[in-house]
């Protein structure tokens, strides 16, 4: 062994630690506002139910009707691939999880809205069905019948709702004490957010909360919806939707899309009000921008067209549904809204293939950088993170198994997980 080459410098050491001190407030503002992602499932949809509609048996009965409506339109996995144009390869395995996802978790996120889906009621009545389904929530996280996301849509924070939106928050809230406290899945939705003080003062609601209640501090978590132009773009410029998120002061945990509030605030006609125009795809460019890092996650909105009626009709829908929610998962949106049992079936189906089809090759890139073999792509520590990514929302989702991962990748849950986010855990990645 030959001696270790000795190196010259020309600067003293303390150039460097002086540049170090300069960045000191640098590096804690990055790691307090670009924290990562939280390393937590994130739902592949959210579903509206509104506040008087909402029962003890909601969740079964949306799974019930969505297998209705497969045995009805989709009888088996040859027919449901034609209508949606899924590969014959991925058609059984495709279809068999999709019937077992609706038999077993058939809504991953639910919301009991008393918003637009519930409108204004006498304030008697929207006690009782906010403190009504803080008990049916509570209940359904006791018993195992729960989504594994749960919460409510108030009403928003301007003047004309706004004491009626924070009263509802209080008694649901307090009612979820009185029953046990606040459940782990627990979700509150903001609606309509224009300006960044709005969310501030939700925050200061739910701090009041939290020390009313003896809760720890930012206990208390909520998603903004963003429905309007202002909460992209704010009058003088700037991105007004990354102004929230510093609003939320860390208690922001995504940001939602609503297709048809934001369509119509920039005057896009009824017939084209959809995911896929052109103004909500730069609405949702920015809010993706704005959040990336920040450990916010952004979801696309819905499709109002319901797949309702005869065959034919139930198909195109389907259709469409479809291709909307394969093109929301190619840009990075893994979540979205459903509007009726019925888009259950093609939510699944789209979130499915996108992960089967992607399984084989994901998971052999993933092996050869963890391996540090030769291949026809040279991947970065980035793309490990994004590949394992990957894998993770799909083994969250059902799409796929533990067992075939790890098979394919010589890598177990654990592994994953250090590698998409440094807030799941340190990295100790034993190579295949």
């Amino acid at each position: 062994m030959g001696q270790q080459e000795q190196v010259a410098t020309s600067l003293a050491g303390v150039v460097s630690e002086e540049i170090s001190a300069s960045l000191v407030a640098v590096d804690e503002e990055l790691a307090r506002r670009y924290p990562g992602d939280p390393g937590t499932r994130q739902p592949v949809h959210t579903v509206y139910v509104p506040g008087d509609a909402f029962t003890a048996d909601t969740i079964r009965t949306w799974g019930d009707q969505a297998l209705a409506a497969l045995d009805e339109h989709a009888p088996d996995a040859a027919s449901f691939a034609r209508v949606l144009g899924i590969p014959d390869e991925l058609a059984a395995p495709v279809y068999d999880r999709v019937r077992a996802k609706l038999t077993r978790e058939p809504i991953e996120d639910l919301r009991v809205d008393f918003e637009d889906g519930y409108g204004p009621r006498p304030d008697a009545e929207e006690d009782a069905d906010a403190a009504r389904a803080a008990r049916l929530i509570a209940e359904a996280f006791k018993n195992g019948t729960a989504a594994p996301y749960m919460g409510i849509r108030m009403k928003c924070m301007e003047a004309a709702v706004r004491d009626r939106g924070i009263r509802t928050t209080d008694v649901f809230l307090t009612t979820l004490m009185q029953n046990g406290g606040l459940p782990e899945g627990l979700v509150l939705t903001l609606p309509k957010v224009t300006y960044p003080e709005q969310v501030t003062a939700f925050v200061r609601l739910l701090s009041a909360f939290e020390k009313a209640h003896g809760l720890p501090d930012g206990r208390l978590g909520f998603e903004i919806q963003i429905e309007t132009s202002q909460s992209i773009l704010a009058a003088d410029g700037t991105a007004a939707v990354a102004k929230m998120i510093d609003a939320a002061q860390g208690r922001a945990t995504g940001l939602h899309y609503g297709t048809f509030d934001y369509s119509a605030c920039v005057g896009v006609s009824a017939a084209y009000q959809a995911s896929d125009h052109p103004a909500a795809d730069h609405a949702k460019a920015v809010m993706q921008v704005a959040a990336a890092g920040t450990g916010v996650r952004v979801s696309d909105g819905s499709t109002n067209v319901l797949p309702i009626g005869t065959t034919e009709h139930v198909h195109e829908a389907w259709r469409l549904h479809y291709g909307l929610t394969r093109r929301a998962l190619a840009r990075a949106y893994y979540q979205g809204w459903d509007m009726h049992p019925g888009h259950m079936p093609t939510r699944y189906a789209a979130v499915y293939a996108f992960y089967r089809e992607g399984l084989e090759q994901a998971a052999g890139r993933l092996a050869a950088y963890v391996a540090k073999t030769e291949g026809d792509v040279m991947d970065e520590p980035a793309t490990a993170k994004a590949l394992s990514g990957y894998l993770l929302r799909g083994l969250d989702c059902g799409a796929l198994d533990t067992a075939e991962v790890a098979r394919l990748t010589g890598l177990t849950r654990a592994d994953l997980d250090a590698f998409a986010s440094p807030r799941r855990g340190s990295l100790t990645v034993t190579a295949p």
